[in-house]
């Protein structure tokens, strides 16, 4: 049976369409699935229709003779549509997204470029233009012009949590620890309980990189109950590495969730001293030093531990890390995570 092709572009469509919507409305899948698809799905259903009351459609029998078969396709034609119709920050912004989806960071950082010339006073482009920056560049670090750009966003948007977290890990990777701090500090009144618990880790590292003292104790209130995802994991020394190396008594140990792939920021942290291993923690929503990204609304995860001689979270020379263990959520089993046995 031959299919034709326009009901092959109007599928393809259609699929596009889906996955935007799923895109930009993820956010409200940590509440509940159920009402998230029903609203991914009424909304494709209200583009689709809404272009055929409006739109062209007769405009698909020319544009299916040349229907996509892939995603790469599909972002070849994006790019010849926007070289010759260039004055679309949304289709400069989708190209980007996609080009990310595909693992080309350099690509998706000038495609943002593009779109932010188009729409400079829109804050969550100029958010994901400067975080594009960061991943793009080969120690993920954030560069003057993106520096700029999330400092525009915070001042469209005063509070920004995703642009001030990010504006205080430029200061921390530009050595102004005091900076950070006071940055993230603003954050805390509003976010909620165990976010700011994780939070405040990172403020009481920036600040003790500044020399100065640690917040003060927060109230008990604030500690938060384990949370959706929440990880098992037990750390321990290898015991023919712990018997020839002398290790340093002040050193720290991170155990560590980030995405897989993703950038090197973790999405759950804890911090424990060496004379602790061996230990057992839970990594949950109240480790994660994101505000926008958390354990209970990733699908997948990777986790390690560091031995740090330095005692940050930052990967410095000397540090010793475990052989990572990739983990689908949720999960019960515990992860088992040795620093210093040999790679398998």
């Amino acid at each position: 049976m031959v299919i034709p092709t326009t009901a092959v572009f109007a599928a393809f469509a259609t699929a596009i369409t889906l996955a935007v919507l799923m895109w930009v409305l993820w956010p409200l899948r940590r509440q509940r699935i159920g009402p998230w698809v029903a609203v991914v799905l009424v909304l494709g259903v209200g583009v689709l229709a809404l272009y055929r009351l409006t739109g062209t459609p007769a405009a698909l029998q020319e544009t299916a003779r040349a229907a996509p078969e892939s995603l790469e396709q599909a972002i070849a034609q994006l790019q010849a549509e926007l070289e010759r119709n260039p004055a679309q920050p949304e289709g400069w912004a989708l190209l980007a997204r996609s080009q990310a989806a595909l693992g080309d960071a350099a690509g998706a950082r000038q495609s943002y470029a593009r779109a932010v010339e188009l729409a400079p006073d829109e804050p969550a482009l100029l958010i994901d233009a400067a975080e594009s920056r960061a991943l793009a560049d080969p120690q993920r670090r954030f560069d003057e012009q993106a520096v700029e750009w999330l400092q525009k966003a915070i001042a469209l948007h005063p509070g920004h949590p995703r642009a001030t977290w990010f504006l205080g890990v430029s200061q921390r990777q530009s050595k102004q620890p005091a900076e950070a701090a006071k940055t993230w500090e603003s954050l805390l009144g509003s976010v909620d309980a165990a976010t700011a618990r994780s939070l405040r880790v990172q403020i009481d590292e920036a600040r003790a990189e500044a020399g100065l003292a640690p917040l003060p104790a927060a109230p008990a209130a604030t500690v938060a109950p384990a949370t959706a995802n929440a990880l098992t994991v037990r750390v321990a020394l290898d015991p023919d590495f712990a018997a020839r190396v002398r290790l340093r008594g002040d050193a720290s140990v991170f155990v560590i969730a980030r995405v897989p792939g993703g950038p090197p920021m973790p999405v759950a942290v804890e911090r424990h001293a060496l004379q602790d291993l061996p230990l057992e923690v839970v990594l949950d929503d109240g480790d994660s030093p994101m505000p926008t990204q958390t354990l209970s609304t990733l699908q997948e995860v990777e986790v390690f531990a560091r031995l740090s001689a330095s005692g940050s979270a930052d990967r410095g020379d000397g540090d010793l890390e475990s052989v990572p263990v990739r983990v689908t959520l949720p999960s019960t089993a515990p992860v088992e995570l040795v620093i210093g046995a040999p790679a398998p």
